[in-house]
């Protein structure tokens, strides 16, 4: 199963911490609200995950590509 990054826009600062260290450029934070993760880039490297402060990235398995 692969694996995607999710990110709980909830409670999302929009530091963009997450947005310097993914290496697909698969984050970005429009209009600085809460970042978002476009799903096709995302290879599930966790990167995210690790470095945002507040954890409040996951990483979910997939069963299937969407």
């Amino acid at each position: 199963m692969k694996r995607k990054a999710k990110v709980n826009i909830d409670i999302c600062v929009a530091c963009g911490c997450c947005v310097k260290v993914c290496p697909r450029a698969a984050i970005s934070v429009p209009k600085g609200v809460n970042a978002v993760i476009d799903e096709t880039l995302c290879i599930g490297c966790g990167k995210c995950a690790t470095e945002c402060p507040a954890s409040i990235i996951t990483l979910e398995e997939i069963s299937h590509e969407s």
